[in-house]
């Protein structure tokens, strides 16, 4: 039997606890900087909710010891995470999103600083592409812009896809190549030949939607 959660939404179209994650998503979706985490009973998510988001949302499911980089956890090679590993949101990272109209479509991506929003890198829009192509380049290029500047920090992606791409350094998209997709298979390309050809010392990791709301670089699209 699944087990059941609990969700509590801080800011949202709707405040208060919910049991199920349609009922959160509904409240939650589109708004942005929107607040919500799941709890594990009832009575622990209405003493958050009456604590207030500040004290709970961002921790994850338990706050786990912080661990000095170059310590345990962390390697010299490319650790791809497939899944939010992480009990809490890392703030020294990078986070990176995809927006497009059309799926495929024209697309474009941003990469932005997970503390502050700030915008790092910017490229688009790409005249014909899909959202798994730029989620795999918007990580890619995260990573060269992190070991330009000699940085160890963490990239946050919410794409499954682009993850299992990097973790097998190959894409498998089914688009076509043609004129109107020549840049984004350009960049694709560029983007497969660095992942085979460099390492690095950041971790890669699916950012957890349903536990810390919409990932920092999204576009608000949804």
């Amino acid at each position: 039997m699944a087990k059941v959660k609990y969700y509590v939404v801080w800011v949202g179209k709707k405040t208060g606890v919910f049991t199920t994650w349609a009922e959160c998503q509904a409240q939650v979706s589109g708004v942005k900087d929107s607040k919500f985490k799941s709890f594990e009973t009832k009575q622990l998510a209405e003493s958050a909710f009456k604590d207030g988001w500040q004290r709970h949302w961002g921790s994850g499911k338990e706050a786990a010891p912080a661990q000095p980089r170059g310590q345990a956890g962390s390697s010299v090679k490319q650790t791809v995470m497939l899944e939010a590993e992480a009990a809490s949101i890392d703030y020294d990272s990078i986070s990176v999103d995809v927006g497009t109209r059309g799926n495929p479509g024209p697309v474009e991506y941003k990469g932005v600083d997970t503390q502050t929003g700030d915008i790092l890198f910017y490229v688009g829009p790409i005249q014909n592409g899909t959202n798994n192509l730029g989620e795999f380049i918007a990580i890619v290029h995260a990573l060269r812009y992190l070991k330009e500047k000699g940085s160890k920090q963490t990239v946050y992606t919410d794409s499954r896809t682009a993850l299992s791409w990097l973790r097998n350094k190959k894409v498998a998209s089914t688009l076509k190549r043609d004129a109107s997709t020549a840049k984004i298979w350009e960049l694709t390309d560029e983007a497969v030949k660095w992942i085979q050809t460099n390492t690095y010392a950041n971790k890669v990791v699916k950012w957890n939607t349903e536990e810390w709301g919409e990932i920092k670089a999204d576009f608000g699209r949804k």
